[in-house]
């Protein structure tokens, strides 16, 4: 089969007709029609980029935007993409990126989910980096094309300087100030300008109107917030001002709901680390309420188990594992080759103490995992031998690990995960 015939049955649906994990046909696409390259580098363990898939992407008001682009689906996990990654290296999912075919460099990049109407944005504001030259000299649009090619070509100080500029030169009622904040706090994040990041945050986010630009503003100030030192004099009273800002928005209409999840997670995270276990218990518990209530609407199996990770998550926060048990079976009944089902179902049998159970879920999983994730199982069935006490299988599993990620092809091949792996085998006895 071809290129020209891996298009997802997204476009059939209504939705965006990608090319399924074929970058030269794509690009050559591309370069023929004289149009960018949308790609939608994903992985199938990653809840928002299933999430985007299955409640975003294939949304039939996308569909004027096919002629505009060619787009491109990258499965980060198969073997195959591995040269991709080389060309284009990943270490957030979901990453979407907009590509100058002619010259193949990133001239927008944007890490995590969007909204249709946030999507629409990107893709003219992806036109207009490739035509940075056309836009009126010294205007804000011209610092933000000049802004989204900077941090695509991984020039991150000049980003957050472009960012900044084009940010002075909006007014509040800007049609891009929004955007701009969220891409500024996205590179001073990835720059671990934590400080910055959360000043950032505070300022500019209670300017913008409630809606899925203010919620993620608020979403990456606490991911700033939480990745600082501990010993920072500002951390705490920091966390207490963004955590009041999540509260604000936790019930704004219109936003996505994996966004809100995500949300979520970061305030019952703060709550935790500042020690307060009875606040922390209460939030992941309406948190995991919320999973559920979502879960219950989604039209199809595959859309409803875009939430498993997170419910998951938020059952384990609120000390309550065996709500999420029934789900995951579910899950793993009507997703027959879907490998993360049974690793989350393992994950939750070990919290239970049911070993033997989680066991055989690791192994389920284990024979339907591929690249890179299959490492992380791999940890996963080892830390139920550690419950277990076999010490021998625990360090039998983690050399297997080791072996198996150091013959990952290059592109998918992790060195810290490596070396994390291989400090664990030396620990063992």
């Amino acid at each position: 089969m071809t290129g020209l015939v891996l298009v997802s049955l997204l476009a059939a649906n209504g939705g965006l007709p990608f090319i399924e994990d074929d970058y030269a046909t794509a690009v050559a696409m591309a370069k023929k029609s004289k149009v960018p390259l949308f790609i939608d580098a994903w992985a199938p363990w990653c809840h928002t980029c299933v999430f985007m898939k299955e409640h975003v992407f294939n949304r039939p008001e996308l569909l004027a935007n096919g002629q505009r682009y060619v787009f491109l689906s990258i499965d980060t996990e198969k073997e195959k993409s591995a040269p991709f990654l080389q060309k284009y290296p990943i270490d957030v999912w979901p990453t979407l990126l907009v590509v100058d075919p002619a010259k193949e460099t990133v001239v927008l990049k944007w890490l995590g989910s969007a909204t249709v109407e946030q999507l629409n944005k990107l893709l003219d504001d992806g036109e207009k980096a490739m035509k940075v030259a056309t836009q009126a000299k010294g205007s804000a649009e011209q610092k933000l094309a000049q802004a989204d090619r900077l941090y695509g070509e991984k020039k991150l100080p000049l980003a957050i300087t472009a960012y900044r500029d084009a940010l002075k030169l909006m007014k509040e009622d800007h049609p891009r100030r929004a955007r701009t904040v969220e891409s500024l706090l996205t590179v001073l994040s990835q720059s671990k300008a934590s400080k910055d990041c959360v000043d950032v945050t505070l300022a500019e986010a209670p300017k913008l109107p409630r809606g899925p630009s203010y919620l993620n503003a608020v979403y990456l100030g606490l991911s700033c917030q939480a990745s600082a030192d501990a010993k920072e004099p500002w951390k705490l009273d920091a966390g207490e001002q963004l955590y009041a800002l999540g509260e604000d928005t936790l019930t704004t209409e219109g936003v996505l709901a994996d966004d809100r999840s995500g949300l979520y997670e970061a305030m019952v995270d703060f709550l935790t680390e500042k020690g307060d276990k009875k606040g922390s218990t209460v939030l992941a518990k309406a948190w995991l309420d919320f999973l559920e209530a979502e879960a219950a609407k989604a039209p199809t199996p595959a859309a409803r188990a875009v939430f498993d990770p997170h419910r998951l998550s938020a059952a384990l926060a609120s000390g309550q594992p065996q709500r999420v048990v029934a789900a995951l079976t579910k899950s793993e009944a009507e997703l027959p080759t879907d490998y993360n089902p049974p690793a989350r179902l393992a994950v939750a049998y070990r919290e239970l103490g049911r070993l033997d159970e989680a066991l055989t879920a690791a192994d389920r999983a284990l024979g339907k995992a591929y690249g890179p994730r299959k490492v992380r199982v791999m940890e996963t069935k080892a830390s139920i031998l550690a419950k277990k006490g076999d010490v021998a299988a625990q360090k039998l599993l983690l050399t297997d690990a080791v072996t198996y990620a150091k013959a990952l092809p290059a592109g998918q091949r992790n060195d810290k995960t490596i070396a994390r792996l291989e400090g664990q085998v030396s620990k063992l006895k």
